[in-house]
């Protein structure tokens, strides 16, 4: 049986674990899997619950962190050498920036016979200076010359990787768009928008718009109030906004809708003439979508964000910034509206013209729920990654 060392950055909200999460358990029997991760950021909510429910036990390493520290990033390094040394696996699979980069290396070093890296986003532009940019990509460059393969989760994120950032080969990256199980997005809606609804207090006349994701800047939340400022004030329309998510800019975007004049409260201190919602982190993002009328999604760089994915699930329309592989899981045509990065006019205008029509909101939820009920099913997710470790089994 052949055995996969999987290592991910950290066990915190998002589609890198369920990714990684799906292929340990759903891979099984047929290769045997050691799930290695690092520690989530205290502002960041924990998935362990994800790997729990499905009965997986990861190992954990406590220097891997999201910041960067030679010194902890040198103790990493030293401790996935001595898993490969125990483990002895014949792949070892990386997911996202810093697992990717020291375990990568590890691997290498390990000579190690099969070495993938999943490239969930990429940090190429948007999250550091020139200089650290230039630098990360060069050592992204080497890695990749190393690496038995490279996947994108989206067929834009390739066309990046190869032709942007010159990382190597284009057969040598693989696209395999990442998997989940949707179907509680399909069950108990009525129920779950009415209790999502009398939770926040949102009246039925309100349209709620919903952004879901960690609150830090690559995200651009400053971009969403603005938008949403315009349209309160230009709309005859209700509308209420809701901040799903929590993160280091949690005080900066309280503090810019200070500027902006939007009044704000916490899910915990509820105030009827606010007009906009902190929630923190939600679980169960199947009960909240529920609740919402349009998702939004304004940030400066993406891979394939999972709230656009589940919200189409969930049968709702999408006003969202026209980013990394955002074209490869919707169909612009219609289940979204999109708009160039930091381009307030026109964000604006869309979130404008889907508040105002009620026709449209349908139309586009029903449409991207038809989208995405095949093409983004974990089982499809399990078979494309259980060919790919076969071949490359068989190559190497």
């Amino acid at each position: 049986m052949p055995k996969v060392l999987r290592i991910i950055n950290r066990l915190n909200l998002g589609g890198p674990t369920y990714n990684a999460a799906y292929l340990s358990k759903y891979l099984a029997p047929e290769f045997e899997t050691l799930l290695v991760a690092g520690m989530k950021d205290e502002t960041e909510e924990s998935s362990e619950f994800i790997v729990e429910q499905m009965g997986l036990k990861p190992m954990y390493i406590p220097e891997m962190r999201r910041a960067i520290n030679f010194s902890s990033d040198r103790k990493t390094y030293q401790h996935i050498r001595k898993i490969i040394k125990e483990f002895k696996p014949d792949i070892v699979h990386t997911h996202a920036a810093k697992a990717g980069t020291v375990g990568r290396l590890a691997a290498i070093h390990a000579k190690v016979p099969v070495i993938l890296h999943t490239f969930h986003g990429h940090v190429f532009h948007s999250y550091f200076s020139p200089l650290k940019t230039k630098i990360f990509l060069a050592i992204e460059k080497y890695l990749a010359r190393k690496s038995s393969r490279i996947i994108a989760i989206s067929e834009l994120q390739k066309r990046e990787l190869v032709n942007d950032f010159k990382l190597g080969d284009e057969k040598k990256i693989v696209v395999i768009p990442l998997g989940f199980d949707l179907e509680r997005f399909y069950h108990h809606r009525e129920e779950n928008r009415k209790s999502f609804r009398e939770q926040y207090q949102i009246l039925p006349a309100e349209i709620l718009i919903g952004i879901i994701g960690r609150l830090v800047p690559v995200k651009n939340h400053q971009l969403f109030l603005n938008a949403f400022k315009n349209v309160l004030s230009s709309s005859s329309q209700k509308i209420k906004a809701v901040i799903i998510g929590d993160g280091e800019d949690r005080l900066r975007i309280e503090n810019y809708c200070n500027e902006l004049g939007l009044k704000y409260c916490e899910s915990n201190n509820l105030k009827s003439d606010s007009n906009v919602i902190f929630t923190s982190w939600i679980k169960n993002i199947e009960w909240a979508i529920a609740g919402l009328d349009i998702v939004a999604l304004t940030s400066l760089n993406e891979g394939t964000p999972v709230s656009l994915i589940e919200a189409q699930a969930g049968a709702k329309p999408i006003v969202t910034t026209d980013v990394g592989g955002i074209k490869d899981i919707l169909n612009p045509a219609n289940s979204a509206l999109l708009s160039p990065s930091g381009d307030i006019e026109s964000f604006a205008a869309n979130l404008k013209k889907m508040v105002e029509s009620s026709e449209l909101r349908n139309d586009f939820g029903l449409a991207g729920e038809k989208f995405v009920k095949d093409r983004f099913h974990y089982q499809r997710l399990v078979n494309d990654t259980r060919n790919l470790y076969h071949q490359l089994l068989l190559t190497d």
